[in-house]
This record gives C-alpha cells, sequence and structure tokens, in this order.
C-alpha cells in the first residue's frame, strides 16, 4: 500500500509564501516524476509543477519565476515553495506521483498516486 500525506497548507495574505510538503510511504520501488496540481472552486484541475526523478522541472505559465519545486529522493518526499501568492492562486493542491511497485517476482508495476489534497487561500 502506497499513500502520499500533504501538509502545508493555510491561509496568507496577498504577497505571502507557503510551502506545501508531499511524503510518500509503502512498498515503494522507485519514484519516477513527482508534481503538484491544484483545483479551484468551479474549475478544472490544473497542473502547477513536475519534477522528474534526474531533477527537471516544468511550470505553468501562471506561476513561473513564483514557484519552485524540489524534491528529496532519499526521503520520497517532494515540495513546492510558493512566493508572491496571489488571490488567483486559491485552490485545493493536490501532489501526484508516478511510483513503481513489487507485485510478485519479477514483476514491477508503476501506477499514478495522489494526495487527499491540502488547501491554499490567498486572502487579506
Amino acid at each position: 500500500q502506497v499513500q502520499l500525506v500533504e501538509s502545508g497548507g493555510g491561509l496568507v495574505q496577498p504577497g505571502g509564501s507557503l510551502r506545501l510538503s508531499c511524503a510518500a510511504s509503502g512498498s515503494i520501488s522507485s519514484i519516477n516524476d513527482m508534481g503538484w496540481h491544484r483545483q479551484a472552486p468551479g474549475k478544472q484541475r490544473e497542473l502547477v509543477a513536475v519534477i522528474s526523478s534526474g531533477g527537471s522541472t516544468n511550470y505553468a505559465d501562471s506561476v513561473k519565476g513564483r514557484f519552485t519545486i524540489s524534491r528529496d529522493n532519499a526521503e520520497n518526499t517532494v515540495y513546492l515553495q510558493m512566493n508572491s501568492l496571489k488571490p488567483e492562486d486559491t485552490a485545493v493542491y493536490y501532489c501526484n506521483a508516478d511510483i513503481t511497485v513489487v507485485e510478485g517476482p519479477h514483476r514491477w508495476v508503476e501506477y499514478d498516486y495522489w494526495g487527499q489534497g491540502t488547501q491554499v487561500t490567498v486572502s487579506s
């Protein structure tokens, strides 16, 4: 069983900062891409940032220059440092990870796992 547990959300004023964390645990063989998505009320879920196992990153245009994604492979954890937050960043933030698990002798399978979500509210 694999779980992703997020933390770090909350209420912050415009221009403020928050750091989200997401730790993966369980019977993990390896982790490929890890990422953050968000979903605002009445809107579709959108990709915020993604980081490969080698450290390559991609960001949504709306967060470039303000958000930084990073990961600690030894701790199976991905982070999202969010600076210069704007009211339009308000959303539930979800982490996800492509994780390979061992399902039997000589059998490895990759699944896409998601966290439960953490609320980020940017308001004065």
